[in-house]
């Protein structure tokens, strides 16, 4: 471990090729982890809340994940290419300030988050402990997962394949002993009573779910070498967040199926304490520190969008100091909206990822069709953090392409506060997310037609020479080394 920094000094700011190492590879725990929680298994849960079966349940959760994740994977794989926190990048679509609007509904949606996946963990730690004092154990968690958020992105890496190993040893038994030993209520294996409206809320929140990670996923690929294959980039993260995240829904699903109208802690401990009495507290324990570093996650994420954000109105020096400062607000934040939540943990957090879905699904059309197919991944990295520069202040663009798809989705969303025209005509059926995506897409490619990219070429290759690698990143070619 002498080759880990004790503390990450890096944030916003590129990372050079001398601090470049690992393999794609380490993409599969870091992310299986993340999404291998009891945040997640609740997430599973929705749709038995509305009265679907298992196998309506099992269906959403798969092709829902499978969805999400496509957008995930692909922005995982300019972290190696770019070298840059994914928002930083983002500039180049919606401008030096303009990104501001994007950071601002990414640190909401994690700071959302992570009060959700406190209140679990809280709820374990008095399920657990008998002491029913929720403030306390939102303190201990928060400092926990600030400790290891500032520690940085090379610890939560090697945290996350340790955990890999304990979920295994623990929630991998318990799941194929479930499958062995439980008796699935009849009707829960068939679509007798399918509505398109439960199939289509658990396959939303499952894929709200995984393109959560989307506007941060590749903060965790950016030290990958630049000669990275971002084939394989994009496998590993794909894989890990399917796998973790279809598992823990589909377990959920399952122990919802068996434990009908418990919440998600209690269907877990009892589904445990069936096959083998007592064993419930012990796997609760178990899934205890992949909780923990999941909220870790999020706050190292939120704290370089919300660097991001003041350096988009007043230059900052990336310091380690500041980093530091950063995630410990974006932590008393998530503390702060923990300590003051009410109501029912599932009917809140199934409307918060829809909420979710709503807001991101612009963006990751935007940002991908950029990188993918207007500027092909070409981009002058240098000028990124030039105020005014070849970006430009607002990326209108990007933004009147975001805004185009917020409005076109308008009609089409389901919400427990407001139910589009369309949508209602359709009895409920949510299809927002497909109009969200081909809207800013369209929008985009129509607009960017506009763009001088030729000179954008030039100046990220001038920049190349007069200041070397730091300059300029092109997908599949790395410039000479600054000397």
């Amino acid at each position: 471990m002498s080759d880990t920094p004790t503390i990450e000094s890096k944030s916003i700011d590129w990372v050079p090729l001398a601090e470049r190492k690992g393999k794609p590879s380490t993409l599969f725990p870091l992310w299986f982890m993340s999404n291998a929680n009891l945040t997640t298994l609740a997430t599973g849960m929705v749709g038995a809340a509305l009265g679907a079966s298992l196998l309506t349940s099992l269906l959403a959760i798969l092709s829902g994940t499978a969805v999400g994740t496509v957008f995930t994977a692909f922005h995982s794989a300019q972290g190696p290419q770019l070298g840059l926190p994914q928002m930083i990048q983002s500039r180049a679509q919606f401008g030096y300030r303009g990104v501001v609007v994007i950071c601002a509904v990414v640190v909401f949606s994690i700071v959302g988050f992570n009060v959700f996946n406190q209140i679990l963990a809280a709820d374990v730690l008095t399920l657990t402990t008998g002491a029913d004092v929720p403030d306390l154990w939102y303190v201990v968690i928060t400092a926990l997962a600030l400790a290891l958020a500032i520690f940085g992105y090379h610890w939560i890496h090697r945290f996350q394949t340790w955990l890999t190993w304990v979920f295994l040893a623990t929630f991998g038994v318990f799941t194929v002993a479930a499958l062995i030993w439980s008796d699935i209520p009849d009707g829960q294996l068939g679509l007798g009573q399918f509505t398109w409206a439960a199939f289509l809320v658990q396959f939303g929140a499952a894929a709200a779910y995984a393109l959560g990670w989307a506007p941060y996923v590749s903060d965790y690929s950016r030290y990958l070498p630049p000669q990275t294959s971002p084939r394989k980039a994009l496998f590993y993260t794909y894989t890990g967040v399917f796998v973790g995240a279809a598992w823990l829904m589909a377990l959920g699903a399952l122990v919802a199926a068996l434990m009908a109208g418990a919440s998600p802690l209690d269907a877990v401990r009892k589904a445990a304490d069936d096959i083998v009495p007592g064993s419930g507290l012990w796997l609760l324990v178990a899934a205890l520190p992949g909780l923990i570093t999941v909220i870790t996650i999020n706050i190292y994420a939120a704290s370089l969008e919300l660097i991001t954000m003041v350096d988009s109105f007043r230059a900052v020096r990336p310091t380690r100091r500041l980093r530091v400062i950063s995630c410990s607000v974006v932590a008393a934040a998530g503390l702060l909206g923990a300590m003051l939540s009410t109501g029912e943990f599932l009917s809140n957090f199934g409307s918060f990822l829809v909420v979710l879905l709503y807001l991101l699904v612009p963006w990751t059309s935007v940002n991908l069709v950029d990188y993918y197919f207007v500027r092909r991944g070409h981009y002058a990295v240098r000028e990124i953090f030039v105020p005014g520069g070849v970006y430009g202040t607002w990326g209108w663009r990007g933004l009147i392409a975001y805004l185009v798809g917020i409005v076109a989705m308008v009609p089409f969303v389901v919400t427990v506060w407001f139910t589009g025209p369309v949508a209602a005509a359709m009895g409920d059926v949510d299809v927002a997310l497909f109009v969200g995506l081909f809207a800013s897409a369209v929008a985009y490619v129509v607009m960017a037609r506009s763009l001088d990219l030729a000179a954008e070429v030039a100046r990220a290759e001038t920049d190349s020479r007069d200041h070397g690698i730091e300059a300029v990143s092109f997908a599949g070619r790395v410039a000479p080394v600054e000397t």
